[in-house]
């Protein structure tokens, strides 16, 4: 196996465990993220979200397979079931991951998942009636953003 892909899977068990310290071990100090929600995530910003995932993630379950990497790409899929906390609603979220490595560590992590699923699935009516609008994913993203900004304000 390659050793981006024994990263990668290093970073999914340490998720699998909510271990957000090993997870962020595997990041460029100036790495990028950006998911449905998250977009655009910096350095720390990432690692922060993560961190804050993992803490709040209490009934976290998570599923990871085909994982593949060369020298400078990687891929994943992955499967998330918890609770969203803003509504205590079940969510079963399917992710397609994509990495660029730099000396050995991920310096690019892009997720891709249906943020309108997602949203019928956290919100309820609401988000499956309206989930699909750019008003209500710009929503979506505004809190969540709020959110991880709060929380790296506290630490």
């Amino acid at each position: 196996m390659h050793p981006n892909a024994q990263l990668i899977e290093k970073f999914y068990k340490a998720f699998q465990k909510r271990d957000a310290a090993a997870m962020n071990s595997c990041y460029a100090r100036d790495v990028d993220f950006s998911d449905a929600v998250f977009i655009g995530l910096k350095g720390d910003q990432a690692r922060g979200m993560w961190t804050m995932l993992c803490e709040r993630g209490k009934d976290l379950k998570l599923e990871f397979s085909g994982v593949t990497a060369d020298d400078k790409a990687g891929k994943a899929h992955w499967e998330a079931w918890y609770t969203f906390s803003g509504t205590g609603r079940a969510v079963h979220n399917v992710i397609d991951a994509t990495f660029e490595f730099e000396n050995g560590l991920i310096r690019r992590h892009t997720d891709r998942f249906d943020l309108h699923r997602w949203a019928g699935q956290a919100l309820g009516l609401p988000g499956k009636l309206l989930g699909w609008a750019p008003f209500m994913q710009n929503a979506i993203r505004a809190k969540a953003r709020a959110a991880l900004d709060q929380y790296l304000d506290k630490r």
